[in-house]
């Protein structure tokens, strides 16, 4: 495959996924607004700070208020991590790669993107976020079914797959790095009611509540939410699940091309740093420096598997 074709692969799939991710973010920040009786600028705040665009924001307001982070996140066409600059790129790319696609997947993405665009025209008001949200994630859904049933399982769908997890296992540690340290309002909120509440609504960010009730019943706890997030390798946006994923797509490309690269050797370095850590070793060094250790590594895999297939050749 020319690296060319693999880079737009690779990164239409991510863009796919920040875009739904992002939707999940934003629906996060307006749920947990609503439990607060004051001021929901830290919940807004924290929208802002998870998607990587705090200093884009604060170039265009001064302040973190709701219909700006939702205006900002949702429809600016100048912010690289917003939902409507995703999928304008998630559709680029597709183009770019018409020819490797499916119909039905061709068809899934420029469908996405007419129906967001068009929905998106306009400001959106608190009102009418959660109905605009829901449209989203149904056109992401459509786009991952289409893959899953109309793709041939080869290079093609593996770069693909591979983008989509990178981008997911990022998405996964910037929100509870952001949780460790900007929803809280202060310290004497840790083990509160509210913090509960504010764990419960990262557990909704990654489509994981029910599935976590599911497994552990009524333990809510911090450490137990930190624990499913990162290590249960059954969540497919945990961490673990992730670079499963992501170690087992490389292995058949390496069938497929006959040879390995250094981009497999850092997937199978970052799966083993995982599989060897438990969430009290985590806690007990620190999860600030545990997700942001990830997420470096994260960001270097991507970097070496770009390297790795000549991506801009």
């Amino acid at each position: 495959m020319l690296g060319r074709t693999a880079a737009g692969l690779f990164w239409l799939a991510r863009y796919l996924e920040r875009a739904e991710n992002t939707t999940r973010l934003v629906d996060a920040g307006f749920r947990m607004a609503l439990t607060r009786a004051d001021s929901d600028t830290e919940e807004w705040r924290s929208v802002v700070t998870t998607a990587g665009c705090t200093n884009a924001y604060l170039d265009k307001h001064e302040v973190f208020r709701s219909d700006k982070v939702i205006d900002f996140v949702l429809r600016d066409k100048d912010n690289p991590t917003g939902v409507f600059r995703a999928l304008q790129e998630a559709r680029e790319n597709a183009r770019m790669t018409r020819t490797a696609l499916t119909r039905e997947v061709w068809e899934a993405i420029n469908d996405a993107w007419m129906s967001v665009r068009d929905i998106l025209k306009r400001p959106i008001a608190e009102r009418e976020l959660p109905e605009v949200l829901s449209l989203i994630r149904r056109q992401a859904a459509q786009v991952r079914g289409a893959v899953a049933g109309t793709m041939l399982r080869n290079d093609i769908y593996n770069f693909m797959q591979v983008g989509t997890l990178v981008e997911r296992a990022d998405n996964t540690a910037r929100i509870l790095d952001t949780k460790y340290y900007v929803l809280l309002p202060s310290s004497a909120s840790i083990g509160s009611s509210l913090d509960n509440v504010q764990w419960e609504m990262i557990l909704r960010s990654a489509s994981a509540e029910r599935s976590f009730y599911w497994l552990n019943g009524g333990n809510a706890s911090p450490i137990a939410i930190a624990d499913f997030l990162i290590f249960d390798a059954r969540l497919p946006r945990s961490l673990a699940f992730c670079y499963d994923g992501i170690t087992e797509y490389l292995k058949r490309l390496e069938r497929e091309y006959g040879t390995s690269a250094p981009s497999h050797e850092l997937a199978i370095r970052q799966e083993n740093r995982l599989t060897s850590l438990n969430i009290a070793r985590v806690f007990e060094k620190g999860l600030h420096e545990f997700l942001t250790g990830f997420m470096a590594q994260n960001a270097a895999f991507s970097v070496q598997i770009e390297a790795d297939y000549r991506f801009y050749e």
